[in-house]
């Protein structure tokens, strides 16, 4: 048992110091079950299992559980207190006085988990205001800045136009006993779903990549929710779907499904399903729909109000084309026109289009007559993007039905 509590606790990070009080016994019950798991396999196994007694067994996860949780918060605590004063004996100093060294300096204000002394200019030239964080000398001053205020750790924040003095600056502080971290200037650049990793020994910084592909089990996670959702509401709504295929048979002329050529996952052509809202047309021209379309039928539009035109999109997502949750397909002649015109307007393709999305359910559905919408919801959509969890998908679900009836929809 106590073997095993090494790698079961370490993988449940039982004692991982960002952790609260409460989040902290929730994964040690989470590690402690995981050991008993374990040991209840190995006896099995060795067909052992018999030798213990079951209350003997039981009594003993309850009172071993119990007895951990007490001694749990005097150590959370005094880990706490020792953190916290390894902390502020780190003294810290950033080496740059622009936009990313004030965003740098304010993101460690606000941790307060280092005393940071002030900042040092790049160059010899007129040294910056700045009214907020002290700016200390330049880089002629820094080993007397280092030695005077006792500095543990550097920070070297310099823009990209700067970045050939990084290396001669970390040669010349090697002798020196302060750890030097570089914080990468990546602020100008549209970042998706960024991570840093190691390739064989060399750090490799992930500037763009698809969630889908950085987290495979998630993503297979993902799918499995998606697919196993649709089929549900696929069995559960068929009333509703084969009433209103018959309301739109009634309505006008035409087929009862619309089904138009859109983006999907990286850029694939996938045919996306609609109950057909507007009388069969031969426009060249893909047009948004607008308020008060002589193109929608009575029908249609109660449909499009209430969204309902777009349930056969979970046969999409049983299909494995669509997601539930994802940035909303637009029409493939709508992607041509904004590509271009919206930066990094084609980055919402790395995952898989949605039946409803973060932009949706954000007050940004219905038509965007004007490039600023349309920013708007490319901005949600890589957030979404970027911020991509299983957990997020279901708060979208849930809070989709309460933004259903909003005025942007016709």
């Amino acid at each position: 048992m106590l073997l095993g509590s090494v790698p079961a606790y370490s993988m449940m990070q039982v004692y991982h110091k960002q952790h609260g009080y409460l989040v902290g016994l929730g994964r040690l019950l989470a590690g402690w079950l995981t050991l008993l798991a374990g040991l209840m396999v190995m006896a099995f196994i060795t067909k052992t299992s018999e030798l213990f007694s079951r209350e003997v067994i039981i009594t003993f996860a309850l009172a071993g559980f119990a007895l951990q949780a007490c001694l749990y918060a005097p150590l959370h605590n005094l880990a706490k207190r020792y953190q916290q004063k390894l902390q502020a004996a780190r003294t810290s100093l950033i080496v740059g006085t622009g936009e990313l060294a004030l965003d740098l300096a304010d993101k460690l204000a606000r941790q307060k988990n280092e005393p940071l002394i002030g900042l040092v200019a790049a160059h010899d030239h007129p040294l910056p205001s700045n009214d907020l964080y002290p700016i200390l000398g330049n880089l002629a001053h820094l080993r007397d800045l280092i030695a005077t205020h006792r500095i543990r750790r550097l920070y070297i924040a310099l823009p990209l136009v700067e970045a050939e003095q990084i290396e001669s600056l970390y040669i010349d502080l090697l002798d020196s006993s302060v750890d030097v971290i570089w914080i990468p200037d990546l602020q100008s650049l549209i970042l998706l779903n960024h991570s840093v990793s190691e390739i064989e020994g060399l750090p490799a910084i992930h500037l763009n990549e698809s969630p889908l592909t950085s987290y495979p089990t998630a993503a297979l996670s993902k799918a499995m929710m998606d697919r196993s959702v649709a089929l549900a509401a696929i069995f559960l709504l068929s009333p509703l779907l084969l009433a209103t295929a018959i309301a739109v048979k009634l309505s006008s002329p035409g087929p009862v499904l619309f089904k138009q050529k859109r983006h999907g996952w990286n850029g694939k052509i996938i045919k996306v399903w609609k109950f057909r809202s507007m009388r069969v047309h031969d426009d060249q021209e893909v047009k948004q729909a607008s308020r008060d379309d002589p193109r929608v039928t009575r029908v249609g539009q109660f449909l499009r109000r209430t969204s309902i035109d777009e349930l056969p999109q979970l046969f999409n997502a049983l299909q494995g084309r669509m997601s539930l949750v994802g940035p909303r397909p637009h029409a493939i002649a709508h992607n041509d026109y904004y590509t271009g015109k919206i930066d990094a307007y084609m980055a919402r393709h790395r995952i898989k289009p949605g039946i409803t999305g973060l932009a949706q359910i954000s007050g940004f559905r219905g038509e965007t007559e004007t490039i600023d919408k349309m920013e708007k919801r490319v901005e949600l959509d890589l957030a979404y993007i970027n911020n991509w969890s299983l957990w997020l998908d279901i708060k979208i679900l849930i809070k989709t039905p309460f933004t259903l009836f909003s005025k942007n929809i016709y």
